[in-house]
């Protein structure tokens, strides 16, 4: 076996943490019941889908579009700005909030991910660090923005980008992990 005996995670102590609070919990189990109505609306029916999200308290602007295979963990932790979207198959994990700007785009199959744990704490506790999307950005296919990264006003991330740091503002960033590449410059 590799490792110090020492050093053993406590996965019981972890399973035995309160990782969410009654309330979050009941609210959970809601959304978990009403989520099949989000889900399997018509692709088009983006009022319908904001109806919902909102009703759980999601805070999302006008003209949002989320299509219906996107998966939204925890509704009232997520801020959406005006004329946003969220593509097919999108996955946002968000025991902590997420925030996107306005006229920025998460392409299908990107992953954000609000939530980690302390790995170097026995117990791995869960963390719930916030992710912060400028207005203006275009998270490309398949990328990944990982817990408490800020993505500035108008960046790109390249597909399958890997984000573990901030992008700064008009940056445009792709690998894993993700490296600036160049700027982003619109034409007009």
């Amino acid at each position: 076996m590799a490792g110090n005996i020492e050093n053993k995670l406590n996965i019981s102590a972890n399973r035995k943490m309160q990782k969410y609070s009654g309330k979050e919990n009941i609210k959970r189990a809601i959304w978990a019941i009403v989520y099949p109505l989000f889900r399997y609306s018509p692709r088009t029916f983006f009022g319908w889908r904001r109806l919902l999200l909102r009703m759980f308290g999601a805070r999302i602007g006008g003209k949002v579009n989320i299509y219906n295979s996107a998966i939204i963990y925890m509704p009232w932790n997520l801020e959406i700005g005006d004329w946003s979207s969220i593509g097919e198959y999108v996955f946002v994990y968000n025991p902590g909030k997420v925030v996107i700007g306005s006229y920025s785009t998460v392409s299908h199959r990107a992953h954000l991910c609000a939530g980690t744990h302390d790995y170097t704490d026995p117990a791995m506790p869960l963390l719930k660090p916030p992710i912060t999307v400028g207005d203006q950005v275009w998270l490309c296919s398949d990328s990944f923005i990982g817990h408490g990264v800020k993505i500035g006003e108008g960046a790109v991330v390249g597909a399958r980008a890997v984000v573990v740091k901030d992008v700064p503002p008009w940056t445009v960033v792709a690998g894993n992990p993700a490296k600036p590449i160049k700027k982003r410059i619109i034409r007009n």
